[in-house]
């Protein structure tokens, strides 16, 4: 009688697997990570990151705008950062020195921010197209102007992250390729210091180029508020 009674205690009530202690463990999985995980070095190097970068960016974006907006912005540069940094990476794709990969995030942007602005500040959008101060006999002229350099926004954002990928990766492999053909190893070590410096100076074109393309989509949403 008192065996069947403290049966339902006995951990081992399952012939194949026990479940009963990992009914333990639910309350980690329930409890948000910060409660009970203490953030590792990473991670703190990583939030202050995105702080200072939401800092930066709430400066550039107009006090109207919703809050949160500037997360989007940030996502945007982690990715593109993620990308070019993966590229300096022997035998790994470099897909952003490809018009495809750019073109995929300025456009929708540069198309939503016009969709956007059209629809609900079209007035604001009209005075853009001519600048304060313009002669009555030039404004016809500044409209075409204007608006061709409204078009080709998404094209140049796309082309100038495309094109300073490419630079750097052609001048890196050009050189590799001589390598080979150096004889002398005084040669051979000073082609290997630029090298080392041409990759220090990639690593600090693939951040600047992700900020840069960043500030400019932010500038960009500015313009249709």
């Amino acid at each position: 009688m008192m065996n069947n009674l403290f049966s339902s205690f006995d951990p081992s009530s399952s012939f194949f697997f026990s479940f009963n202690w990992i009914s333990s463990l639910l309350p980690l999985i329930i409890i948000p990570m910060s409660y009970w995980l203490i953030p590792s070095r990473m991670m703190i190097i990583w939030y202050s990151i995105i702080h200072t970068l939401n800092q930066q960016f709430k400066i550039l974006i107009l006090p109207n705008n919703d809050k949160g907006t500037t997360m989007i912005f940030i996502s945007l540069m982690l990715m593109i950062l993620f990308n070019n940094f993966m590229g300096l990476f022997p035998y790994i794709f470099t897909s952003s020195s490809h018009l495809v990969f750019t073109l995929s995030f300025s456009l929708p942007l540069w198309m939503s921010f016009m969709l956007y602005g059209w629809i609900n500040n079209y007035n604001h959008m009209f005075i853009h197209l001519v600048p304060q101060g313009t002669p009555s006999i030039l404004m016809p002229f500044m409209v075409c102007i204007e608006s061709i350099s409204n078009f080709i926004r998404p094209g140049t954002l796309a082309v100038r992250l495309t094109a300073n990928m490419i630079a750097g990766h052609l001048l890196m492999t050009l050189l590799g390729n001589t390598g080979p053909l150096l004889m002398n190893s005084i040669y051979i070590n000073i082609l290997i210091l630029i090298q080392l410096s041409l990759l220090i100076l990639e690593s600090a074109v693939a951040m600047i180029q992700s900020y840069v393309f960043a500030v400019l989509s932010i500038l960009y949403s500015s313009e249709v508020k």
